[in-house]
């Protein structure tokens, strides 16, 4: 099959991974369209219409037209133009797919999107994180993907150094990791933090493989930093939900999951303490962690339970 994936702007890059995956590690072919840009990430593109000439326009006009499968990323549908091309012009006999990525205007009225849904006959909902199934229950969970690459080994020093990349610090709990680092220095000045913020993703992996553990957030579920982090061999803290874990262990068929749990403030305090006073567990942790995302979350197992979608 012909997926043609569709996104305002690639949510965290998540989409040109998918295409990618699906390129590589399946029979379909898929191609991605996006129409803005944001943040200075720096993600890669295939098909960005701001920065196409009249040839590739040509080429998104006739990827709409054959595509067998219009996969929708966030909030969008087919009446959202790119560039001079509506994609409901060119809907008829394709498969629709819907793919929700935690988007502020899907948080704030789920309902909404469900009664269109619902009232297009639109079945093939996907979520990228567990906790969005409480908001569409409809869904099924796609996890995220990214490569794997090598891992990084572990820094030397006497320094701990705890890395945090919010794209939106209100959402990241940054102010409840500030002050626990805030407070834990004043006894163990070792503790460093390296916040990461708004810089391009390439740096920002540099800067994530230069530290000993990386902490997510505290919302209940995890995010890109998660991954990339166990990716390159580092463990990871969050608090994530027992709803979360539970769906993860299920969607992966595993029981042990690597992240280092903290949902509380007080649990975040707790766990770097534990962290400075143990630092031979880093490295430990940072092996589960890789260890896990080869085994359960290599990108062609990824790849093929989006597969499965179309299939």
């Amino acid at each position: 099959m012909l997926i043609l994936m569709l996104a305002e702007n690639d949510p965290a890059g998540t989409a040109i991974r998918f295409a990618k995956a699906l390129n590589t590690y399946t029979n379909h072919q898929c191609r991605l369209i996006t129409a803005q840009t944001r943040y200075a990430h720096d993600w890669e593109k295939d098909l960005h219409v701001p920065d196409l000439t009249a040839a590739g326009l040509d080429e998104v006009e006739s990827l709409l037209r054959r595509a067998d499968v219009f996969h929708f990323h966030m909030v969008i549908d087919e009446h959202y133009a790119f560039g001079p091309f509506l994609p409901r012009e060119y809907l008829a006999g394709k498969m629709v797919v819907h793919h929700h990525h935690g988007h502020h205007a899907f948080r704030s009225n789920p309902e909404m999107f469900r009664r269109k849904y619902q009232a297009l006959g639109r079945r093939r909902l996907l979520v990228a994180t567990p906790d969005l199934l409480h908001m569409l229950p409809e869904a099924r969970w796609q996890p995220n993907l990214v490569p794997l690459g090598n891992a990084q080994a572990m820094p030397p020093g006497p320094s701990l150094v705890v890395s945090h990349a919010p794209t939106r610090r209100e959402l990241k709990n940054t102010a409840e990791l500030q002050r626990v680092v805030e407070r834990i220095r004043r006894d163990d000045p070792r503790l460093v933090l390296d916040l990461i913020d708004d810089v391009p993703h390439v740096q920002c992996l540099a800067r994530k493989a230069r530290s000993h553990v990386t902490f997510d957030h505290m919302q209940g579920y995890y995010g890109m930093s998660s991954l990339e982090s166990m990716a390159l061999g580092r463990p990871v803290i969050a608090g994530l939900t027992d709803h979360t874990r539970n769906v993860i262990r299920e969607g992966l068929g595993c029981q042990e999951l690597p992240w280092l749990q903290a949902t509380t403030e007080a649990a975040l305090e707790a766990v770097l303490r534990q962290l400075l006073r143990e630092p031979d567990a880093l490295d430990t942790r940072g092996r589960q962690a890789r260890q896990f995302m080869e085994r359960h979350w290599h990108p062609a197992r990824i790849a093929a339970m989006l597969a499965e979608v179309y299939a």
